[in-house]
């Protein structure tokens, strides 16, 4: 089934975009029309996603960007070229660049620890002030906001302490950003995917993979895409009435 044409004339910014669920929500906002900012601290692995995105729509361009979210010169400097290449800001962020340095609490160093909140907490703070900022300077109003939470920032998960931390603090960071934005017409939503099968899974064993699945009511991992799909929806007008909301994509887990 085509996808349905929502996002034409959206410029989007996609961070993490190089791969696993970011891929596929470039993949997704461009079928919809949109023309997309692919950013990853890997430009090869966003090249590689800019050469996957459709193009099938009038005016439709993409470009593949650097990036390193956690630091305010790198974000401010991709700002720039966003608005000197397209002349416009982007009317929809999603805030998927985020890292993982597992380790059990009574051994997770203070670095490894600040490093995981930098890049997933940090990052999604820059960027939704940035953007918020440059759609307010250009004094139209309007755009969509959505940060990439976890169902382990709710829930909390063995050896992860950094990465949940860092992904409830997301969700706090919304909820507060989507109070403050409404009045200029931005909406600020979390998406909180569960157990999705990317190349950060492939790291862990089938056996565990399997176990997982067992736990899922809808008896699967999730794919990327499931996850593109609620990107896509919250990007998009038919979500017009929705801010500081958090979605759950986790197949049922953890209800």
């Amino acid at each position: 089934m085509a996808a349905p044409m929502r996002l034409k004339s959206t410029l989007a910014l996609v961070t993490g975009g190089g791969g696993g669920i970011g891929r596929a929500v470039c993949q997704r906002l461009s079928q919809e029309g949109a023309s997309v900012v692919v950013v990853d601290q890997n430009i090869d692995s966003a090249n590689e996603t800019l050469r996957s995105l459709s193009r099938g729509v009038p005016g439709q361009e993409h470009v593949a960007l650097t990036a390193d979210v956690s630091r305010s010169e790198s974000v401010k400097a991709l700002m720039e070229q966003i608005q000197s290449h397209f002349s416009a800001p982007p009317r929809v962020a999603i805030n998927n660049a985020g890292i993982t340095r597992d380790e059990f609490l009574l051994r997770l160093s203070e670095e490894s620890f600040q490093s995981v909140l930098n890049v997933n907490l940090k990052g999604p703070f820059l960027i939704t002030q940035a953007v918020a900022q440059s759609i307010v300077t250009s004094g139209q109003n309007g755009g969509s906001i959505i940060n990439m939470g976890s169902i382990v920032g709710k829930v909390g998960n063995l050896g992860q302490a950094s990465y949940a931390a860092s992904k409830a603090g997301v969700e706090g960071l919304t909820k507060t950003a989507a109070k403050e934005l409404a009045k200029f017409g931005i909406r600020c939503n979390t998406v909180l995917p569960g157990f999705i099968a990317t190349p950060m899974t492939d790291k862990v064993p089938q056996k565990v993979l399997d176990k997982i699945a067992g736990l899922i009511p809808m008896g699967r991992l999730g794919q990327p895409e499931d996850v593109a799909d609620v990107c896509a929806f919250l990007a998009s007008d038919d979500s017009r009435y929705i801010t500081g909301a958090s979605i759950e994509v986790t197949g049922g887990l953890y209800l």
